[in-house]
């Protein structure tokens, strides 16, 4: 994959350079377009996560990895690894949820900027790389202890920035002589592109609907087994072919990325299999669909919940984007959901809630239950 995106960023300026007419030019774009894709998703994202740091390989390793992004990797692992990972869909916990001028929950208390929420989103998507590099920056900073290592990441950060501007705004441009717009525009156009597939995919991955959020009360005394079960509710996949899976880096399985973050994503699509057939046998979710209607359910949320609640019909107990254990309530002692089974009988539990529209996700099942789940999770990285 690394050789085959360096080939296809060579072949693209080459094409860029030397062609003369409108069609080289949309060619070449569309190539450069393509490898700065693959950079991002199926390489810099894998990499940094550690998927591949067992080969002890210091080429493809995530504390060397550089990607080509306006922010320093570095920063990236901490709030995205550390803080997302570990905190995902947690209100106040998860930096990327909603990156700050998002509101994509009702637990989130509306503010009157939230209006401009619609327009930040679009203008979010065309600057993804330095809004996300600002992002880590912030993210970084919090848990440092002094001025001077706040002050040393800023100056990392734009360090990396002016680097990447250089890069692809003057140095390439430079080397195109009189041609030099035509391999700015290229440029221009292909990181602009690049950054909205991007957040493309990650929103799609948890502000749709049935990817749940959570109050930080969910995480209290939160054992191993209630991480995989929150990991699972709070994210959701599209369907991809091969294509269209490789150029998102898998993370077209991002329930399964979630519950396996340094798992080779190559995985993914062997282990989904398996993950659909544990979580059936529990009868809880496997939320996916295609990506575009996953797409419209993100756009709808973010732009529903940029109004006061006072204008939405739902209840913050009933919502399409998310729901609360009072939707539950009268369900959650029911003996088909938490009674015993006869054997060979099909569970019952949250999945035939949704299906049946008799509640949503109950506040917690018995941690039997939850263990189980856990176990059979840990094994599919044995097999």
């Amino acid at each position: 994959a690394i050789r085959f995106q360096r080939c296809l960023e060579v072949a693209a300026r080459l094409t860029i350079f030397s062609s003369r007419g409108r069609t080289g030019w949309t060619v070449g774009t569309l190539a450069l377009l393509a490898s700065k894709c693959i950079e991002n998703m199926e390489l810099g994202h894998n990499i940094t996560h550690g998927q591949w740091d067992w080969m002890n390989d210091p080429e493809i390793h995530s504390n060397t990895w550089e990607w080509d992004m306006a922010g320093p990797s570095s920063q990236w692992r901490y709030s995205h690894n550390y803080r997302h990972h570990v905190f995902t869909n947690v209100i106040g916990m998860d930096d990327d949820l909603g990156y700050g001028v998002l509101r994509v929950s009702r637990d989130q208390e509306w503010k009157p900027s939230y209006l401009l929420a619609p327009l930040r989103a679009v203008l979010l998507s065309m600057v993804f790389e330095w809004g996300i590099a600002l992002h880590d920056l912030y993210a970084e900073q919090e848990h440092q202890q002094t001025e001077e290592a706040r002050a040393e990441l800023k100056r990392a950060m734009i360090r990396k920035m002016i680097r990447q501007a250089g890069k692809d705004y003057l140095w390439f441009p430079m080397l195109s002589g009189r041609r030099w717009l035509r391999t700015f525009l290229a440029n221009l156009v292909a990181n602009g592109f690049r950054n909205g597939w991007a957040y493309i995919v990650i929103v799609c991955g948890h502000f749709v609907d049935g990817a749940e959020k959570f109050t930080p009360e969910a995480v209290e005394n939160e054992t191993k087994p209630e991480w995989y079960l929150r990991q699972m509710l709070g994210t959701a996949n599209f369907t991809a072919g091969p294509a269209l899976a490789f150029m998102s880096g898998n993370l077209c399985y991002q329930i399964e990325h979630h519950l396996f973050p340094d798992l080779p994503s190559n995985r993914y699509p062997e282990i989904s299999v398996r993950v659909q057939a544990i979580l059936a046998e529990y009868d809880l979710p496997y939320t996916t669909g295609p990506l575009l209607r996953q797409f419209w359910h993100t756009v709808r949320t973010i732009c529903k919940l940029s109004l006061p609640d006072r204008f939405l019909t739902a209840t913050s107990d009933d919502a399409p984007e998310t729901a609360s254990e009072e939707k539950f309530r009268a369900v959650a002692t029911h003996p088909r959901v938490f009674g015993v089974h006869d054997a060979g009988a099909r569970r019952s539990g949250l999945n035939t809630a949704i299906t049946d529209g008799t509640g949503r996700r109950m506040k917690r099942g018995p941690r039997r239950r939850a263990s189980q789940l856990s176990a059979a999770m840990t094994a599919l990285r044995f097999f």
